[in-house]
């Protein structure tokens, strides 16, 4: 995913760009490949690797993708306490050696993974963002376009909570240019949306043998081009909540603008009871994610 995140942010010259990597040689590699591929297609950025993690001193991005990958049959919940020490480790490293950076994290189960490093970092909340909702979002206007026969482009897709089984995709706030999917689609069909959309990963992985890589980081670049060129976009994203949606001391995933200072803005979506009820239930298991996390780490 680290590097598919790397190809499209070198297409959008974004900014230089350095891959770390634990295994030797591999960072090397594949930042020369993806150099080769930045002189085929006349892009002015600099593409380096590393297994140093010094050698990202200064940086003010880190895009953070390590960690086990999900394989066929496994949920993202089964990876909690093999990558609770991965993001340890690499939250002492960007401490030490980028204090002043805003971090994005990709890695699974994501919302308690992003919890931890939140906690870890100790940096203001507006700098520590899971990664999730854009690619829920894009995957639940992928399958509401097959159905309604329209380009995606027309569709505002809102899936919020957890990232995982238990995301809470929402209909009624999903539209097509302010017209709710709840109105345009049937009970039948939007159900089918939605189960397309929480089982796509598992889709995806089952088919090719290992988890989605493409789409993340086409994700990652978007949201990465909202914070380097202070867009101040709106999307869905994985934070920590204070109160916001009555929830608190948790990470979850809701809108945000995102600028030149990570989060600047929560937004708070007027929800239905039954929605809440929803909502809530995805917290609650993004909780018991929290729980699985070795207490020494937290």
């Amino acid at each position: 995913m680290g590097v598919s995140a790397a190809s499209y942010i070198a297409i959008k010259e974004l900014d230089d760009i350095l891959l770390i990597d634990i295994v030797e040689n591999l960072p090397q590699g594949n930042a020369l490949d993806l150099a080769h591929t930045a002189s085929i297609l006349g892009l002015n950025v600099d593409i380096r690797g590393s297994n140093d993690y010094r050698d990202m001193r200064g940086s003010d991005l880190i895009i953070v993708t390590a960690g086990f990958p999900r394989k066929p049959g496994m949920t993202r919940e089964e990876l909690v306490a093999k990558n609770a020490g991965i993001v340890v480790d690499i939250a002492k490293n960007i401490s030490e050696y980028a204090p002043n950076s805003i971090v994005l994290l990709t890695t699974n189960p994501l919302d308690a993974m992003a919890y931890l490093m939140y906690k870890r970092l100790k940096f203001p909340r507006e700098k520590v963002i899971g990664f999730s909702g854009v690619l829920d979002s894009g995957r639940l206007k992928y399958y509401a376009s097959k159905k309604l026969g329209i380009s995606t482009d027309g569709i505002l897709a809102v899936v919020l909570g957890q990232h995982g089984e238990n995301m809470f995709p929402v209909p009624r706030l999903s539209t097509v240019y302010g017209k709710p999917l709840t109105e345009l689609l049937s009970k039948e069909e939007i159900e089918e949306v939605v189960k397309e959309t929480v089982q796509a990963g598992a889709t995806v992985t089952k088919l090719r043998g290992f988890s989605s890589d493409h789409a993340p980081g086409a994700g990652l670049a978007v949201m990465a081009e909202s914070i380097k060129k202070d867009l101040k976009k709106v999307f869905l994203a994985s934070v920590y909540l204070t109160g916001e949606y009555e929830v608190k001391d948790i990470v979850a995933c809701v809108p945000v603008v995102l600028g030149k200072n990570g989060v600047e803005k929560i937004i708070e979506l007027p929800l239905t009871e039954e929605e809440k009820k929803g909502f809530m239930g995805s917290v609650e298991a993004i909780k018991r994610n929290v729980e699985q996390i070795p207490k020494e780490f937290l």
